[in-house]
């Protein structure tokens, strides 16, 4: 009836009509990966049909934004594992895989509400704050880049971070998938001033990965009998204060030995929060699993001093 209450039966499909809009809103805010068809028309990623031409791309700029609550939930959990977002990103430099996200999820919401465009310079990090920035640097060929981190994962346990397609691209390992990589957070602060891992920064500079070169070694080789010894390594940063509030909370899920430890680079001071010492490599590797089944899941074995 024009221009009178709505029957019964009216008011029924309207209010089923709102359910369905709810929960498609709903989803679609969803932190968590989704691989169901129901969220993502592709089932498997892929890069875009067409070659671009990313030389002339530029970097994301850096500039200070505020706090946000969005994307920022600590911890969570993703498919049975517990994580838990950095109280800073302050000094933050660690070593590890990237990987890339392109077409599969282009068009869809990031963990903290924005749109994921491949084509841009953004990545996705399982425990940095976001929004953020970072640079990332190709270990195997020494490119940077500077992207905006504004998503979670990779959800993978040998993965740092994941990069847009684009990004990707720049540092140039789109075709092999997945690099070897330093990715150094950038703070900026009310006034401007920029840090890269703890220190003062300027895009454009031309300086070097800021990590120690132990960041690179790994277990393969056994200690060998002058002082040496395993250690499962969480991260290494170039002020104290995170070192020392990452190992508070190592110490509240874990009994074994551990320590920070200052070493002093040609690029600075970095101070390594380390599990540790171990006698062989498979009670290293062991305590390794337990780290990473409680939320630390961004571990490396090496052999460092005693």
């Amino acid at each position: 009836m024009a221009g009178g209450l709505p029957t019964v039966n009216a008011k029924r499909h309207w209010a089923a009509g709102l359910a369905v809009l709810l929960l498609l809103g709903l989803g679609g805010c969803a932190s968590s990966p989704q691989t169901s068809s129901s969220r993502y028309a592709l089932s498997q990623d892929r890069a875009p049909s067409k070659d671009i031409d990313v030389s002339g791309l530029p970097d994301a700029s850096p500039r200070y934004e505020k706090g946000r609550s969005a994307g920022n939930k600590s911890p969570y959990s993703v498919w049975g594992k517990t994580y838990r977002v950095l109280d800073t990103n302050d000094g933050y430099v660690a070593r590890g895989t990237a990987s890339w996200y392109g077409e599969k999820f282009h068009g869809h919401r990031t963990s903290n509400g924005e749109t994921f465009d491949m084509y841009e310079m953004s990545a996705a990090h399982k425990t940095l704050r976001i929004p953020s920035y970072a640079r990332v640097t190709n270990l195997d060929n020494g490119r940077s880049v500077i992207v905006r981190v504004n998503d979670r994962g990779p959800f993978h346990s040998d993965r740092l971070i994941d990069l847009s397609y684009a990004a990707a691209k720049k540092l140039g390992y789109q075709s092999k998938g997945t690099a070897h990589v330093e990715v150094a957070a950038i703070t900026v602060r009310p006034d401007g001033s920029m840090y890269l891992a703890g220190q003062p920064f300027q895009p454009g500079e031309q300086s070097g990965p800021v990590a120690d070169s132990g960041e690179a070694r790994t277990a393969e080789r056994s200690p060998n009998g002058t002082g040496e010894a395993l250690f499962v390594q969480l991260a290494s940063f170039s002020s104290r204060g995170p070192a020392e509030a990452l190992l508070k909370r190592v110490r509240s899920v874990l009994q074994n030995p551990m320590r920070v430890r200052a070493i002093n680079t040609q690029s600075g001071r970095y101070h390594r929060v380390q599990v540790g010492p171990f006698e062989t490599e498979a009670a290293a590797r062991k305590t390794q699993g337990l780290l990473e089944a409680r939320g630390f899941a961004q571990t490396i074995l090496l052999t460092d001093s005693r």
